[in-house]
């Protein structure tokens, strides 16, 4: 509930503190004194729009400040929602500030936010009825929410919603399967080919850099088969050989070893060099014959390199990276495949999800059905007590019709039903809905009524504002207009402006707002009634005004003690 509103510098208010209470509030004065104003500065600080003219002479900012007990985990849970962040404590402060230059800030708990989030908090919190707001109650959605609550449909309303919000989170995996599925197609066809290009390249490692090599042995293979042959015969096979030479070195060192030990070390180490020549020979005459020409071999050679750098080029990868590649093309096509697959078995889900969902909006529907007119029919019946016996009350709801294809159309927020109340204020009158109602009085008392049946059902709007309930009302309809607000008051937070002593006298909490004027200033007061002698005094000026006498004052504390009774009652 709303514990505290304070409000500086708002046309005629300079700085006013109100700290309320739980119950029925009634804020009374005379017209003009600023009752309309402080429902102004409650309007700012639900997200209403401003105007820098609100601001009061002389000041360059006006500031509304309120302060709001959630006493429910439902008010903490929608609370959370509009601020998008988890609300731990029991406190909601939410502030607003307007400056000359136009510029409009709020604040939540000290943290800044958007005007915009003010507004929704509002609408989650707090049901406003008078002339210029925009009720709750009269929108569509929220009239299906009590409706259902009223209905002991919340289960059914639950199950809904859940296979709704599964069929929306299934069309966007089809779809987004869907629109993905020519490239993911065209993705599939590279895959393979591209797996069967590599497949038939057989690819080895290391390929690449080997036949290179080859290819330059094949293309010098004469120059070395020349080089090596020339070698064995320099060494071996020659007139004047090197191991011709050799052998006639070892014979005239052994001839003069006897001399010297060290030419005795010279003759072994030429013998030990004959053996190292003649296998050198044989190596050289072994590698003359294999570099022996093959312009065969050597023309495969090129045709294969040839085709490893044509798949170096198509692939920007060299041969060994293209291995690797080849390795991840079978996973690929797996996860493709396994996409194409989910398309086929999603459609599958869908239809199915979206089976149930027409089942369970169906089920849902026809709960409804049944407990539409007993709502309305139950409001009437406090529509009568309320000034207006003749007045009809209808809750029509026309069917959305649901397309057989599960991708068709939108999925209803709340089902298939559209309700709309419907009324007819008086014979003659042409029956209008709820929220196209012209009479402020009419709708606020309409609004009262359905509240009233409703009172029960709303864990989260447990405050609830009424303005001019009371026009063109007389004495004995406002004292059932205060005993309704006084009933309404056992479950929620009311607060009511109101200028009919009966409305006032039934109050569990009451303030008077008077205007005060100096000789430089204006300014609007609000004061808290505490004793039953200064809302026995309110109550008298309510009836008579400045005439009023102590035959007045004892007629009103008649109406005081009589409400209390019955409260109490």
């Amino acid at each position: 509930m709303l514990r505290e509103v304070s409000v500086q510098n708002l046309a005629l208010i300079e700085d006013v503190r109100v700290e309320l209470h739980a119950g029925f509030c009634a804020w009374t004065g005379e017209t003009g004194a600023g009752k309309s104003l402080l429902l102004g500065a409650l309007g700012l600080l639900l997200g209403e729009r401003g105007s820098a003219d609100l601001i009061r002479t002389g000041a360059d900012e006006l500031r509304v400040t309120g302060r709001f007990e959630l006493t429910r985990p439902e008010q903490r849970e929608a609370a959370s929602q509009a601020l998008q962040t988890a609300v731990e404590e029991d406190d909601l402060i939410l502030t607003r500030r307007l400056s000359r230059s136009g510029r409009s800030s709020a604040l939540v708990n000290d943290v800044p936010v958007a005007v915009s989030t003010l507004r929704r908090i509002g609408e989650m919190l707090v049901d406003v009825h008078g002339q210029r707001e925009s009720y709750s109650l009269l929108q569509p959605a929220y009239q299906l929410e009590l409706l259902d609550a009223f209905g002991r449909l919340t289960d059914l309303r639950k199950k809904y919603l859940e296979k709704a919000e599964k069929v929306r989170e299934l069309r966007s995996q089809f779809k987004n399967l869907a629109d993905a599925r020519a490239a993911r197609q065209r993705e599939l066809a590279l895959v393979r080919f591209e797996r069967e290009d590599l497949n038939a390249a057989k690819l080895t490692p290391g390929e690449l850099p080997a036949l290179v090599k080859e290819r330059e042995r094949l293309v010098h293979a004469q120059s070395l088969a020349q080089f090596t042959s020339g070698v064995a015969a320099r060494l071996v096979d020659n007139d004047g050989a090197v191991s011709e030479v050799v052998s006639r070195l070892i014979k005239e060192a052994h001839k003069w070893a006897s001399f010297d030990p060290k030419l005795a070390e010279v003759s072994e180490r030429l013998n030990a060099l004959r053996p190292e020549i003649d296998d050198l020979a044989d190596t050289c005459r072994d590698l003359a014959e294999r570099f022996e020409a093959d312009p065969e071999r050597l023309g495969e050679v090129e045709k294969r390199i040839g085709l490893l750098k044509k798949l170096q080029t198509r692939y920007g990868k060299t041969p060994d990276e293209l291995l690797a590649y080849r390795d991840t093309l079978d996973e690929k096509e797996a996860e493709l495949q396994e996409q194409e697959d989910n398309l086929s078995g999603i459609d599958g889900h869908l239809r199915a999800a979206y089976a149930e969902m027409r089942d369970a909006a169906n089920v849902l529907s026809k709960g409804r059905a049944k407990v539409a007119k007993k709502l309305a029919g139950d409001a009437q019946k406090h529509l009568a007590d309320l000034g207006m016996p003749k007045a009809k009350l209808d809750a029509v709801i026309e069917l959305i019709s649901l397309p057989d294809d599960p991708m068709a159309g939108d999925i209803p927020a709340f089902g298939i039903d559209q309700l709309e109340l419907i009324l007819m204020a008086n014979p003659g009158e042409p029956a209008r809905p709820l929220r196209k109602v012209a009479s402020g009085g009419e709708l606020s008392r309409t609004m009262l009524a359905l509240k009233t049946v409703l009172a029960a059902h709303d864990p989260v709007r447990t405050l609830v504002v009424f303005d001019e309930i009371d026009s063109n009302v007389g004495g004995r309809l406002g004292d059932m207009l205060g005993q309704k607000l006084s009933t309404l008051g056992q479950s929620h937070q009311v607060l009511c402006v109101t200028h009919l002593p009966q409305v006032a006298s039934y109050a569990g909490y009451q303030w008077t707002i008077r205007k005060e004027s100096t000789t430089k200033r204006t300014a609007t007061t609000i004061t808290p009634l505490l004793t039953d002698e200064s809302r026995v005094e309110e109550l008298a000026i309510m009836l008579r005004g400045e005439s009023r006498s102590e035959t007045t004052r004892k007629e009103a504390a008649e109406m005081l003690n009589a409400a209390k009774l019955l409260r109490a009652g």
